[in-house]
């Protein structure tokens, strides 16, 4: 299973496809490829798959799934996997 995860732009670098940017994800931050989403800009949220940006977000949906997420994250652990 591809899990892509929101992140917020803090800065970009470069133009086309050496378009990057430094993207937070809850207080880590990453070097992420913004070539796919040339529209992005500094605060931002994007969807980040395997360090590439592939979609544009705008807040109230990033807020959205980062609670869905932080809910599964807790959910696992209420329930651990027996395998």
């Amino acid at each position: 299973m591809c899990l892509a995860v929101p992140g917020q732009i803090l800065s970009i670098n470069g133009a086309d496809l050496a378009r990057v940017g430094r993207v937070e994800f809850g207080g880590i931050v990453k070097e992420i490829n913004l070539a796919l989403v040339p529209e992005a800009d500094v605060g931002d949220y994007v969807i980040v798959h395997a360090g590439v940006a592939i979609n544009r977000l705008d807040e109230d949906a990033a807020a959205d799934t980062l609670a869905e997420l932080r809910w599964l994250a807790e959910l696992c652990e209420e329930s651990p996997s027996e395998h």
